[in-house]
């Protein structure tokens, strides 16, 4: 007789295990219940858990592009404070050339 608790069928059907790909590869919580969910479905519950993992990969994703925002964001105004000095070190360097010096006896 199996342990349900210990060795779930839906678990041991691999030669690795889930849990210790998992930890043995450093995965985040997501990524991790994402193979979890994927590599079960077949002997657990089926499309819930495709759709569980759906979920997961849906999470990710919007992490991602978040991120790829900010970073956008970022660069954007990166570019513009790069544009602003450039103009002013431009305007400063016309300005000198323009004034007349004064040559004082």
């Amino acid at each position: 007789m199996t342990d349900n608790i210990k060795e779930p069928k839906h678990y041991t059907q691999y030669k690795i295990e889930p849990i210790d790909f998992i930890i043995s590869n450093n995965l985040d919580f997501c990524t991790g219940n994402i193979i979890k969910y994927v590599l079960r479905y077949n002997l657990k519950n089926g499309v819930e858990d495709l759709k569980k993992a759906k979920q997961y990969i849906d999470f990710l994703i919007e992490k991602k592009v978040e991120k790829s925002k900010k970073i956008w964001q970022n660069l954007k105004e990166l570019s513009m404070e790069s544009v602003i000095l450039q103009w002013s070190n431009s305007l400063m360097m016309y300005k000198r050339l323009l004034t007349p010096k004064i040559e004082v006896s």
